[in-house]
C-alpha cells in the first residue's frame, strides 16, 4: 500500500489526510522524503552548468516538497497530540535531521556555487526579492558552518546533531511534568472558587480519570485557581509544583540539560568566529547587539520594578489584614491582586468570564479580520488530527486564501502554551500553493468553554500570527509569512490584540453564555479601565525572564544556569513575591530549540512597535480605518521577510518608534 504521508492528497484543498495516516507510516515516510530531498541537492551541487539563480537559489527553494509535507504532519500532531509513540519518534527524528541539514550545509560543492553568485550579485539581474533570497541563502549557509574545514566542520555537525536531542528531551520532559503533576481537590477545596474554575477542575478530573476535581498545571486552570482559591496552601502546593517543572530530579530533570545546551551554543558561536552566541544570534536582528537588547530591557525594568514594589506593598498589607503575618509570597499575588481588582476597579472576573465565551471570542477575531482585510470563514467538514480540532475556508471576494485550523484545548497529550504554525506556507514558486495555518491554545474546556480576559488576548494574539501567514503575498516559501527577524515576528500579532479592547467589538462579541446579553456598559468600561492592571508584575516577571536569557548568552556559559539565574535576579532586586515568568527548567522558549534562544526580549521589542502601530488607527480616528488596514496589509502582513524589518515598518508608519509609547501603553510612563 502507498503510504499516505507520500500520496498525492486529493482531500479538499490538499489539507493532510490525517484520517488515513498512522504512526507507522512516519519513520518509513520521513526516510524516503529525506533520500529524496539528498537525491535533489546532490543534483543542484553537481549541476554542470554554471551557478545560476534558477538552476541554484529557485532549485534550492523547490527541492524538498516530500519532506515538507511529512515534518507538517509529524511536528502538528508531535507538539499539539503527542503519545508516548510519537514522542519516540522524535527522539529518533531530531538527531536524524540536524544530521541531514547539516550535510546540506557542508556540502563543498553548493556552497561554491551559491558564493559565486554571491559575488556576482550585481551582475545578475535580479528582482527585488529575488536578490532578498540569494542573500538570505547564502547568509544562512555561512551561519549554519558552510564555510568551515576540517575538525571545525566536524565538531559543528557533531553540535547541531546533539543540539536537535537536547531541545527534544528538554521539551518531552516539561510536557511529562506538566502532564503527570495533578492536585485532587474535596468538594470542601472548592469553596470560594467560582463556577467557571469549578467546571474546568471537573473537566480536567475527568480527563485525567481521578475519581473528582484537580487542579492541573496548565496555565487556564492553575492561574484561575490561584486568583481565586482562599485556601493559602492549596495555592502553595499548586505554584510550588508549577514552578518546579523540569526541576524535579529524576529522569525529567533540565538542568543538566540546559547547562550542556548553554556551552554548545556558546562553542558553535566561537566556532563561526563570534565572541558568545548572543552576538551571532543578534546579529540578524532588529536589535542587531546584545547591548541595544539591555537598553531596551533596563528602560523598561525601572519604572515596572517600582509600579510592582508600590504594588506589592498594597497587597501584603491585604494579606496581613486576614490575619496572615509574614511576606507576600509568589502564591499570594494573583489571589490579592484579585481581590484589590475587583475592590478597585469593581471588576470581577468570575462575573466577567460569561461574557468571554470562546466561540464568540473567534468570531470577534474572524469579524476584524474581515472589516480590516475583507477575510471571510466558511466552516470546513474534513477529518483532522484530533476531534478538538476545527477549521474554516479563508476566502476574499470569492475567492480562496487559505484553511485555518484551530485547536483550543488544553489535554495531556497537548505541550503547554499557545502558538501558530503553517502546516503549509503560502508560495508562488515552484507553484501557487495556498496556507494551511494552525493555531494551538490551552484553554479549559466547558460548556460553554469560557475565557479569561488574558485567554482572550491570547486568542487573538496567536491570531494575529495566522493572518500574517494568511495574507503573505511573495514568491518564495523562504520568506513567506512569518519567515523574518524573530524581533518583528511578534509586531503583527500583538497588534492585533489591541482589537479585542475596541468598544464595538467587546459590545458586539462579549454577550454572556446564559443569557445572550451583551456585555453591560458599566463593565465594558471597567474592563477598558483595569486594561494595565497589575502591570508592574506582568512586565517585572516577563523582563527578568528575558534578562536571564540575555545574561546566559552573552558572556561565557554558565557551568550552573541556576546558579546564573539566582545571580542575575539578585542583581536586579527582583522582588520576592514575583518570580520569573518561565523560570530555567522550564523556559522552553529558550531551550526547546534555537527559536527564541537570546531572543525573548523579542516580544518588548515588537510591543514598542505594537503600541505605536495601533496609535496610528488611533490618529486616523478608526480602528478600523481602511487606509492604515491596507497600508498594513501592503507594508507587513503581505510582504514576509522580503525585506529588513526596518524598512518594512517605516514604510507602515513613516519612522521608527521610540520606548516611550509602550510605557504609555503599559500605563508605565511618569
Amino acid at each position: 500500500m502507498t503510504n499516505p504521508l507520500l500520496a498525492d492528497w486529493t482531500t479538499p484543498f490538499e489539507i493532510a489526510p490525517f484520517d488515513a495516516i498512522s504512526d507507522e507510516d512516519f519513520a518509513p515516510a520521513l526516510d524516503a522524503a529525506l533520500d529524496a530531498h539528498r537525491a535533489e541537492i546532490a543534483a543542484i551541487a553537481a549541476n554542470p552548468e554554471a551557478p545560476s539563480f534558477a538552476n541554484t537559489v529557485e532549485a534550492l527553494e523547490a527541492a524538498g516538497e516530500a519532506l515538507d509535507r511529512v515534518l507538517g504532519v509529524f511536528y502538528t500532531v508531535a507538539g499539539a497530540d503527542s503519545n508516548p509513540r510519537r514522542e519516540e519518534l522524535q527522539r529518533a527524528f531530531s538527531p536524524k535531521l540536524a544530521a541531514h541539514y547539516a550535510e546540506i550545509s557542508s556540502n563543498k560543492a553548493l556552497f561554491r556555487r551559491l558564493a559565486t553568485l554571491w559575488e556576482q550579485r550585481d551582475s545578475l539581474g535580479l528582482d527585488a526579492e529575488q536578490a532578498r533570497v540569494l542573500m538570505l541563502t547564502h547568509r544562512g549557509f555561512v551561519r549554519s558552518g558552510a564555510a568551515l574545514e576540517g575538525a571545525a566542520e566536524a565538531r559543528m555537525t557533531e553540535i547541531k546533531g546533539r543540539l536537535a536531542t537536547l531541545g527534544t528531551a528538554f521539551t518531552q520532559n516539561l510536557l511529562a511534568d506538566e502532564r503527570d503533576w495533578f492536585m485532587d481537590l474535596a468538594e470542601k477545596d472548592l469553596e470560594g472558587l467560582p463556577e467557571f474554575v469549578v467546571d474546568a477542575a471537573r473537566a480536567a478530573g475527568a480527563e485525567k480519570g481521578a475519581p473528582g476535581p484537580v487542579v492541573t498545571l496548565s496555565r487556564s486552570l492553575i492561574v484561575p485557581f490561584l486568583q481565586f482559591s482562599p485556601r493559602r496552601d492549596l495555592r502553595e502546593n499548586a505554584f510550588r509544583a508549577w514552578a518546579a517543572r523540569g526541576a524535579n530530579g529524576g529522569p525529567t530533570d533540565n538542568r543538566a540539560i540546559a547547562a550542556e545546551i548553554l556551552a554548545l551554543r556558546e562553542e558553535r558561536a566561537k566556532l563561526l568566529g563570534y565572541p558568545n552566541f548572543a552576538a551571532y544570534k543578534l546579529e540578524t536582528e532588529m536589535a542587531g547587539s546584545p547591548d541595544r537588547v539591555r537598553e531596551l530591557l533596563m528602560a523598561v525594568w525601572g519604572p515596572a520594578k517600582a509600579r510592582a514594589e508600590a504594588d506589592g506593598a498594597l497587597l501584603e498589607a491585604m494579606l496581613h489584614e486576614d490575619g496572615v503575618n509574614g511576606a507576600l509570597e509568589p502564591w499570594d499575588w494573583r489571589y490579592y491582586a484579585e481581590k484589590r481588582r475587583k475592590a478597585e476597579h469593581d471588576l470581577d472576573e468570575a462575573a466577567l468570564k460569561p461574557y468571554l465565551q470562546l466561540d464568540r471570542m473567534i468570531e470577534a477575531s474572524f469579524a476584524c479580520a474581515n472589516r480590516l482585510f475583507g477575510l471571510e470563514f466558511r466552516p470546513l467538514d474534513i477529518p483532522l488530527y484530533h476531534p478538538d480540532c476545527r477549521a474554516w475556508e479563508v476566502t476574499r471576494h470569492g475567492k480562496h486564501v487559505a484553511v485555518f485550523i484551530g485547536d483550543y484545548f488544553a489535554r495531556g497529550s497537548k505541550r503547554s502554551g499557545a502558538w501558530c504554525s503553517a502546516m503549509r506556507a503560502q508560495a508562488k514558486f515552484p507553484k501557487v500553493q495556498a496556507p494551511v495555518v494552525l493555531n494551538v491554545c490551552n484553554f479549559a474546556k466547558g460548556s460553554p468553554a469560557l475565557l479569561s480576559y488574558d485567554d482572550a488576548r491570547t486568542l487573538f494574539h496567536e491570531f494575529g500570527h495566522a493572518l500574517h501567514q494568511m495574507l503573505s503575498d511573495v514568491t518564495y516559501e523562504s520568506i513567506s509569512g512569518t519567515s523574518v527577524a524573530r524581533d518583528f515576528v511578534e509586531l503583527p500579532s500583538q497588534l492585533y490584540e489591541h482589537w479585542l479592547e475596541v468598544p464595538e467589538v467587546l459590545k458586539e462579541f462579549a454577550t454572556h453564555a446564559r443569557t445572550g446579553a451583551a456585555m453591560p456598559q458599566d463593565m465594558l468600561d471597567k474592563v477598558l479601565a483595569a486594561a494595565n492592571f497589575d502591570q508592574g508584575f506582568q512586565t517585572v516577571e516577563y523582563v527578568a525572564s528575558a534578562l536571564v536569557d540575555l545574561a546566559f548568552h552573552e558572556g561565557a556559559a554558565p557551568a550552573d544556569p541556576m546558579a546564573k539565574q539566582a545571580e542575575v535576579l539578585a542583581d536586579l532586586g527582583l522582588p520576592h513575591a514575583i518570580t520569573m515568568r518561565h523560570a530555567t527548567p522550564h523556559f522552553a522558549h529558550v531551550f526547546s530549540g534555537d527559536g527564541y534562544s537570546s531572543g525573548y526580549y523579542s516580544y518588548m521589542w515588537s510591543e514598542v512597535m505594537d503600541a505605536d502601530a495601533f496609535a496610528a488607527f488611533e490618529e486616523a480616528g478608526s480602528a478600523f480605518d481602511p487606509d492604515r488596514a491596507r497600508a498594513l496589509e501592503e507594508n507587513i502582513l503581505s510582504t514576509g521577510g522580503s525585506r529588513e524589518a526596518a524598512e518594512l515598518y517605516i514604510a507602515f508608519r513613516g519612522r521608527l518608534p521610540g520606548v516611550e509609547a509602550l510605557l504609555k501603553g503599559r500605563g508605565l510612563a511618569a
